[in-house]
């Protein structure tokens, strides 16, 4: 593992609010290469960024990361840097909506994105592909989708400052279960990805994560699996879910869950964690007593993101905060 120089604010901080996420654009969106990011974010620091704004974030918005005729895009997300020969650890942000909605660009997204920036990762949000609701044929391509980001940044980790073996992937919701499933589930390359390059990440940070899509021994599903079938998904739900498929070798994993959570069980993420575990993986449940489905991005947002910053430098992504 290369060593990594800590080029940033000393403490890592959390912003809960609007005033503190002050991204800058380094481009017109969809419009730039990877390959002038190093020489365009020398010229915004010039420009005094860095001493009007200290540890400023950058963004740059709607890169294309997949076939030609895909609309999905994905935003980039660097902070201060002396130099971009200088490898950082990277982390890929997917989304929640349940799979029919959301989107990169919303706040809490960028919040998340930008502030992990802003703690020292290169951080990539992605879109992925949507469906109307109970309709089927959106699995297992929105997997597919992620990791395809994955591929993407490992391809371009010169440009981008970024060490691929350090890469985490982290979501929220359907953004949890995706990133779950970028790790665990088998198969799903499209035929024209260079599978010369690995999709697979090397740590997970779940937030109310969606792990278990059918039924399985000793898990009682609370009625969560009532609409779990074949007709929803297109495939069948074991294809699709990551508890089904947890392995000896799946990346070191950290959940965070609300315990008061009606959409996706407790008791779910419990049954993973053990399963983990039994598998001789590394796998940390940090349950919230009293909270709902999405806390994350409301009372306890600024408490997870330390603790999601905390678990990456204990694997060490990141020297450890004095």
């Amino acid at each position: 593992m290369r060593p990594l120089l800590l080029l940033f604010v000393a403490v890592s901080v959390f912003a809960a609010d609007d005033t503190k996420l002050r991204i800058h654009e380094l481009g017109k969106p969809g419009a730039d290469k990877l390959a002038d990011l190093p020489a365009r974010y020398a010229t915004f620091m010039s420009q005094g960024y860095g001493a009007s704004m200290p540890n400023p974030v950058f963004r740059l918005s709607d890169l294309a990361f997949l076939p030609e005729g895909r609309r999905e895009r994905l935003d980039l997300y660097v902070s201060y840097r002396r130099d971009f020969k200088v490898r950082r650890p990277g982390v890929l942000f997917i989304h929640g909506g349940g799979f029919t909605g959301g989107d990169k660009a919303e706040y809490r997204t960028a919040s998340v994105s930008a502030d992990l920036a802003r703690a020292g990762y290169v951080v990539v949000s992605c879109n992925y592909v949507l469906g109307p609701k109970d309709k089927a044929g959106v699995w297992p391509r929105n997997i597919a989708d992620c990791r395809d980001a994955v591929r993407w940044m490992r391809a371009n980790a010169d440009a981008l400052g970024l060490d691929p073996d350090r890469i985490a992937v982290a979501g929220g919701s359907a953004g949890g279960h995706l990133a779950a499933s970028v790790a665990t589930l088998p198969g799903l390359d499209d035929a024209k990805d260079d599978k010369s390059v690995s999709c697979l990440p090397n740590a997970l940070v779940l937030y109310n994560p969606g792990t278990v899509m059918a039924p399985f021994p000793g898990l009682d599903l609370k009625g969560f699996g009532a609409g779990l079938d074949k007709s929803k998904f297109g495939c069948e739900p074991t294809e699709i879910s990551p508890l089904h498929h947890v392995k000896k070798g799946t990346p070191p994993t950290i959940i965070f869950h609300g315990k008061a959570d009606t959409t996706v069980p407790y008791s779910t993420v419990e049954k993973f964690t053990e399963v983990m575990k039994a598998a001789g993986n590394r796998c940390e449940l940090v349950g919230y007593e009293g909270q709902p489905h999405g806390f994350f991005n409301k009372a306890k947002y600024a408490e997870t993101l330390a603790a999601t910053d905390a678990f990456l430098v204990s694997l060490g992504y990141l020297p450890a905060k004095k």
